[in-house]
């Protein structure tokens, strides 16, 4: 057995092998079923995604409800038209461990920031609305990984964490003027 063996031991154990993060800006052409005269307000709502290891990256695929309330009619009526966005962001793992022992991983994706309208326009030939929506996301890859760890040529003495003793000048220090006297005690009750 070599010097490094008996000093270093190998752990397997579950830990964060890859990070990422990734922002997305992206336009979405919302088809309304009249020509919109204005824009009252946009929103994005019913987010569901999920996550999973591909190569290098972790891609994460999900869904969104645009909702645009717009005027039409010369801002006589108004009605409120929703659309189903799909999407897929590929997030580049910026931190890897290279020790990964197999490819049984679980990845943890977390919305940073929501998708959220940034903004909302009436396209140039005014038949359609065109919308701008951000969203972010971190990711987390955990897998199995070895850790190498260096090892005490003497052990663990388990009785040593406990020998505190004491000696009587430790306990002359304690603070004992914190309880009142018997005596005054007596004097409140008089």
């Amino acid at each position: 057995m070599s010097f490094f063996d008996r000093d270093y031991r190998e752990i397997i154990t579950k830990a964060v092998i890859g990070k990422g993060k990734k922002f997305t800006e992206s336009t979405h052409t919302i088809s309304p079923s009249h020509r919109p005269t204005s824009i009252l307000g946009c929103w994005v709502i019913n987010h569901i995604y999920n996550a999973k290891k591909k190569g290098e990256h972790v891609e994460v695929s999900g869904s969104y409800d645009v909702n645009v309330w717009y005027s039409y009619n010369d801002n006589t009526k108004t009605e409120v038209v929703t659309e189903r966005v799909n999407y897929c962001d590929l997030v580049k793992l910026s931190i890897k461990d290279d020790n990964c022992i197999h490819d049984d991983v679980e990845v943890i994706a977390k919305v940073v920031q929501q998708p959220n309208c940034l903004e909302a326009n009436i396209t140039a030939n005014g038949q359609k609305i065109v919308v701008e929506v951000e969203r972010e996301f971190t990711v987390d890859v955990i897998g199995e990984t070895k850790l190498c760890v260096k090892v005490d040529p003497h052990g663990c003495d388990k009785d040593e964490d406990y020998e505190y003793e004491l000696s009587s000048d430790d306990f002359s220090t304690i603070e004992t003027d914190f309880l009142p006297s018997s005596s005054s005690d007596d004097d409140k009750h008089d």
